[in-house]
């Protein structure tokens, strides 16, 4: 994984890490830690940046990305009393997991293996209708379950970020 080379004048340093993360040389799919942070009382946050596809190369259709959020959402809760929330990528290519605690990314890495897991099982997306969603027509069972199913046919690379 290589970041913005912050020292060139020409390049300035992001607050958002993932800004200053170089997106040409990482390898999809991968789970990293993205950030942590302590608040002010002591607890920890551990953000993980969850991709499912090559940045600017690929990309998730949003009927999958709104429903893998939800079925996410809602299953991986099943598994985790510390999962604090998934947020989709605007670039559609993967997911923030923001977990309480301090989590390595092995660990991440089972939890989202169990959910995803949970996720081919499906019979329905969660929430998927006008009262409980936003846009409750906008989604993909099917989009959520072949982008759960690939994620998962490459989890021996999950915890490489840039291979050679």
């Amino acid at each position: 994984m290589k970041l913005v080379d912050v020292t060139n004048p020409e390049t300035k340093h992001m607050n958002v890490e993932s800004f200053n993360l170089d997106h040409r040389t990482v390898a999809a799919p991968y789970i990293r830690v993205a950030d942590r942070k302590t608040l002010p009382h002591g607890d920890e946050l551990t953000k993980f940046d969850v991709r499912f596809t090559q940045p600017n190369v690929a990309h998730l259709q949003m009927p999958a990305v709104h429903s893998l959020e939800h079925l996410f959402a809602e299953y991986s809760r099943n598994h985790s009393g510390q999962v604090v929330d998934f947020s989709p990528m605007g670039c559609q290519t993967g997911f923030y997991l923001l977990l309480s605690g301090h989590w390595e990314s092995a660990q991440a890495a089972q939890l989202v293996a169990d959910t995803l897991t949970d996720i081919l099982g499906a019979d329905q997306v969660p929430a998927a209708n006008e009262i409980q969603c936003g846009w409750g027509a906008n989604h993909s069972l099917a989009g959520a379950q072949a982008a759960a199913r690939s994620f998962l046919s490459k989890r021996a690379q999950w915890l490489e970020v840039t291979r050679g």
